[in-house]
């Protein structure tokens, strides 16, 4: 999580900067321990209710954590480009639509 004493500025998405977009939004999801999340994606478990106890508590970080950067992503986008992704819920998913 970002301190308070450390603001970030959120790298917004225009016509024109996509590549430097990129480079910017993966150092601030690596900033805040999200890259492999979006890189490997995340997918609902089938069967949740024969899931163990540890196992639905990985699953509830790995959410809680795809959840984190899809929301960091959102805050970086136009009203435009953020109806694109509305519907969006997997972080990776909004990733690829973006490229």
């Amino acid at each position: 999580m970002v301190s308070p004493n450390f603001p970030l500025q959120c790298p917004s998405l225009i016509k024109d900067n996509h590549k430097t977009w990129c480079i910017r939004i993966k150092a601030w999801l690596g900033f805040q321990d999200l890259c492999k999340t979006v890189k490997k994606g995340f997918e609902e478990p089938i069967e949740e209710a024969k899931l163990t106890s540890t196992q639905r508590e990985a699953v509830q970080k790995a959410q809680r954590k795809n959840q984190q950067a899809l929301t960091i992503i959102h805050q970086c986008l136009d009203d435009a480009t953020f109806e694109i992704l509305a519907n969006t819920a997997i972080a990776k998913q909004a990733c690829e639509v973006l490229q």
